[in-house]
């Protein structure tokens, strides 16, 4: 059974005549611990799909589920408490809070659910040596090269132990070596922690190490060829 699914998910920008669709009736699945690349051109819809699929929006039409259960249907405190407790996010530009050092960013989604900085400092220290920073551990985030800044953002996705990890260009904004290094860590653990993925890339030859890989195109997502 999949894990996580979308059905038919459409979403419309404007109305009448101005009316845009971005995305027509898109459907996916993943399974525990698959690793699922999209890819598609700039400006084809991948970054709005993946929000839709995080419940950071919302779709114009169709349904998502995780573990068979609709997630549409629920409250915007209950998506908020379905982000924080099962889905890990990692965006291009790693959103980290720049008045904080790496560890106080990791330890942020656990201090946001009410967990005490004593109870969770350890774990956050173990992941951070996981991404190989375990010697700028009290360095904030303006101190850390985009690398390290990347690394930091993945162990914070991974700090609430999620089952569902969604990537929006993880590499997209590193040069080719603290890319590489970025996603060898993210493969590495995901399969490691048997977390299923889904990653937006337009970097082929990474997409093509995942487990499936899908192309958006004029609104709709296939198998790439």
């Amino acid at each position: 059974m999949a894990l996580f699914s979308a059905k038919n998910i459409t979403k419309t920008f404007g109305a009448g005549a101005n009316s845009l669709a971005v995305l027509r009736d898109v459907c996916l699945s993943v399974e525990p611990g698959e690793m699922t690349a999209i890819i598609g051109a700039s400006g084809s819809g991948k970054t709005t799909l993946l929000q839709i699929l995080g419940t950071l929006d919302q779709p114009s039409g169709g349904d998502l589920f995780f573990h068979n259960e609709p997630l549409l249907k629920k409250s915007p405190k209950e998506l908020a408490g379905f982000r924080n407790a099962s889905v890990g996010f990692i965006f291009q530009f790693h959103h980290l809070l720049p008045d904080f050092t790496a560890l106080e960013n990791v330890m942020m989604p656990a201090l946001i659910g009410g967990r005490s900085k004593k109870e969770v400092v350890e774990q956050a220290r173990k992941l951070l040596n996981q991404v190989e920073l375990g010697h700028r551990l009290h360095h904030k985030v303006g101190n850390l090269s985009g690398g390290e800044q990347q690394r930091a953002a993945l162990a914070r996705a991974l700090f609430m132990n999620p089952e569902l990890l969604l990537a929006d260009e993880p590499t997209g904004n590193l040069d080719s070596r603290a890319g590489d290094l970025v996603f060898e860590l993210l493969h590495d653990l995901c399969r490691d922690r048997q977390l299923s993925t889904i990653m937006v890339t337009h970097n082929i030859k990474l997409a093509e190490r995942m487990d499936h890989c899908l192309t958006l195109k004029d609104g709709m997502l296939s198998r790439t060829e």
